[in-house]
């Protein structure tokens, strides 16, 4: 039975061009970058290739890129990092209610050691109205973190007017950008999205697990949360993790067209809207105007877990969320305030490069067999 893999929101298949290289670092430029002889050397020019990369996908400088563990270190050394640097300047930082939990427990983290947190709710669309952001930010603002495309849903959030708010109320904000879901799939130049901050990872883009970046604008002040190394500027001190950084820059050079791949994306979505509209049960919970390589749904009755678990007997790999969520009630629906029996039966499907209508199909046969065999919940 062929596999369906519809979870790429929570992972991607390695790519074989980053799978190669990866391994051709483990067993030939196995040096460590910071060593001075030439097979440290070789290994630095390898992660300044892959800096230099990133540096170009995003026209940023060189010097702008750093290398993290992937999107949630990111996040934390952000928020953390930024709260200590400003907090004589103010006190208040301003993220959404659908942010990833590396962010929402950050910033939670920061609530309880006296920090004022703003919570931001989205519209019944996923948005976050341009309005309430505006309204929350103000001179005592040190922090403003919105994400790109909500993990769940889709939802693309309106970033690139957030700046000139920032601008205009005088706040000494970081502006950061969780671009996990974004990378690879939308264009981002970040001068002109006006961020301070922007954090991605390897994995979401067919690289390796244990690769992630961070974009930090020259002059913005966020301070490390670790201390014991030269590497990445002192801001991340540790041996980096070459095999898989370099297996991340391979991704980037596999990436598709993103016009011609989003083309393909939309296609994908609006074959998988129409399949699902033919089983009665379904409900579709993302928005039309959502990231097209997200899909979230609802088969009233039947809850996610149930349904995940009979979908993989089928072959069939799905989500009921965020995957670091492992199962829990999800944050971003309930923000949404989506009915709790909708909630609690929602799917999320996730495209990649390798996804086909096929994978659809069979989806959707499994689904309506599912819904005709499976108890309902009461």
């Amino acid at each position: 039975m062929k596999e369906v893999y519809l979870d790429n929101s929570a992972t991607t298949k390695t790519c074989e061009r980053a799978a190669k290289k990866a391994l051709e670092i483990m067993t030939e430029k196995y040096g460590n970058p910071s060593s001075l002889h030439s097979k440290g050397l070789e290994a630095q020019h390898e992660l300044e290739y892959v800096r230099q990369l990133a540096a170009n996908m995003l026209s940023a400088d060189k010097s702008e890129i750093y290398f993290t563990s992937g999107g949630t270190e990111g996040n934390n050394t952000v928020v953390f990092g930024a709260a200590e640097a400003l907090k004589r300047r103010g006190n208040k930082i301003v993220t959404t209610s659908i942010e990833h939990s590396s962010v929402m427990e950050a910033a939670a983290k920061l609530e309880r050691c006296g920090f004022e947190v703003i919570y931001l709710d989205p519209g019944e669309n996923g948005v976050v109205p341009i309005e309430k952001i505006t309204n929350a930010i103000d001179q005592k603002t040190i922090l403003v973190s919105v994400m790109y495309v909500n993990n769940e849903m889709g939802a693309i959030q309106p970033v690139e007017k957030i700046r000139k708010i920032i601008d205009k109320t005088g706040s000494p904000a970081v502006f950061h950008v969780d671009a996990v879901q974004a990378f690879g799939k939308l264009p981002i130049k970040v001068k002109r999205l006006g961020v301070d901050a922007l954090t991605a990872s390897g994995h979401k883009i067919h690289g390796i697990k244990g690769a992630g970046l961070l974009y930090l604008k020259k002059g913005a002040r966020v301070l490390p949360l670790h201390f014991g190394g030269e590497q990445e500027r002192k801001l991340r001190p540790g041996t980096e993790a070459l095999p898989a950084i370099c297996g991340m820059g391979a991704a980037m050079e596999e990436l598709p067209d993103m016009n011609a791949e989003m083309l393909k994306m939309r296609e994908l979505n609006d074959y998988c809207r129409r399949k699902l509209s033919g089983i009665e049960s379904v409900h579709i919970n993302s928005d039309e105007n959502c990231l097209p390589y997200i899909l979230n749904f609802s088969v009233r009755g039947i809850r996610s877990e149930t349904m995940l678990h009979f979908l993989a007997a089928e072959n069939i790999y799905v989500s009921s969320g965020s995957a670091c969520a492992k199962g829990k009630k999800s944050h971003v629906l309930t923000a949404l305030g989506l009915e709790p029996a909708l909630a609690d039966s929602a799917i999320r499907v996730s495209f990649s490069r390798y996804s086909e209508k096929e994978d659809i199909d069979k989806l959707t046969n499994a689904l309506t067999k599912a819904d005709n065999t499976l108890a309902r919940a009461r």
